[in-house]
């Protein structure tokens, strides 16, 4: 049986103390997330492809849903806390950017050449669900939510997951370096690429960047030819592989064979030359509007009239939202981190508005 090093007490901890309901800890977590702003937006944020006409084209809260079932399943399998996974995996990804990992790559190159750190979406999910939803209050969640939430590291293929045994501080951590302090946390991440490498196949195939073919035939045969085979397949490996362990674990054989399923989606799907091609349009995209909006920041300060009276509706966007959480931004180096917050936060939807609205000339009226 697998038991977390750190104590029920520390672990249902909030940064600011409630009076416990009849939720429990955890499923009060996963109101809090789903009744969110940010994690509505989901909805209109890319999780590979950007395709907002095709309703059948995997979104970025479809993606957090499966994580969610999947980590639950796993949970059920090896008598770990299911509502504690859930809850990890629902606000997972709450601090993406827009148009997914090209957007997040933008951020971070804007971040880094204004010396700004880094973008990192599993820490600056973690900034959002404690510093800027709620109009700068945060959710309040508890500290081993937060902690899979920062932890969550959906970029390494690792076999084995353990949790670390020492209490960190979450807010000093900024790389994916970090693995979570407990075992739902583990899952979590391990569900997270289970959700997306079968997922990413299916509509590669509806988009027309790959045929059924195209798959090798052993991943077809060995996994599964379809995500609902694959998912099955890998979850089922993880329980079986785990149960007796103290790790998170796949089988050397599986683990052999989802590695080849990654290669095969990075090399076929992920650096496909039509994903590149909109990559580099997207990040133009990403520039701009930063760079607009630091120009406005820099210029307008907190001079609320003047964003008010400008003639773009994204800059007095800006300035509700920064505003709003002026005790965020009180010194220097937060307040030159609130446009990456705010461009961070946008959907693809209002990403492109705010760009057309900034980069296209509005006609002359003729009176």
């Amino acid at each position: 049986m697998m038991h977390n090093t750190l104590d029920n007490t520390r672990l249902h901890s909030r940064l600011k103390p409630r009076k416990p309901d009849l939720r429990g800890d955890y499923f009060r977590d996963q109101t809090a997330i789903i009744h969110a702003q940010p994690f509505r937006r989901l909805k209109h944020k890319t999780q590979v492809f950007f395709a907002p006409e095709n309703d059948h084209v995997c979104t970025r809260i479809e993606h957090v849903l499966h994580v969610s079932t999947i980590a639950t399943t796993l949970c059920k399998g090896l008598g770990l806390d299911g509502e504690m996974a859930q809850a990890i995996a629902l606000g997972h990804d709450l601090g993406h950017a827009p148009f997914g990992h090209p957007g997040e790559r933008s951020l971070d190159e804007l971040a880094k050449a204004n010396d700004l750190g880094r973008f990192i979406h599993e820490v600056h999910s973690l900034r959002v669900v404690d510093r800027i939803t709620r109009d700068g209050r945060g959710l309040n969640l508890t500290y081993a939510v937060r902690d899979g939430i920062v932890s969550h590291c959906g970029e390494h293929f690792q076999q084995v997951s353990r949790p670390e045994t020492r209490e960190k501080d979450l807010n000093a951590i900024t790389n994916r370096q970090a693995a979570p302090l407990t075992y739902e946390g583990c899952v979590v991440r391990m569900a997270d690429k289970i959700a997306y490498l079968g997922r990413d196949i299916e509509d590669a195939i509806s988009t027309g960047l790959i045929t059924k073919k195209d798959v090798p035939d052993e991943l077809k045969r060995t996994l599964g030819s379809t995500n609902g085979e694959i998912i099955d397949t890998l979850v089922m490996d993880v329980v079986d592989a785990s149960k007796n362990s103290d790790a998170i674990a796949f089988s050397d054989q599986r683990y052999q064979l989802f590695c080849r399923l990654k290669d095969f989606n990075y090399e076929r799907i992920y650096n496909h030359p039509r994903l590149k091609e909109s990559d580099t349009a997207i990040n133009n995209l990403i520039h701009s509007l930063y760079h607009h909006l630091d120009q406005r920041f820099r210029q307008y300060g907190e001079d609320g009239k003047a964003y008010q009276t400008s003639p773009f509706r994204v800059d007095q966007r800006f300035w509700t939202f920064f505003s709003k959480r002026k005790t965020l931004y009180a010194d220097d180096a937060q307040r030159r981190r609130c446009v990456i917050d705010f461009v961070a936060g946008m959907t693809d939807h209002y990403a492109l508005q705010a760009a057309h609205e900034i980069l296209f000339p509005r006609p002359i009226a003729i009176r």
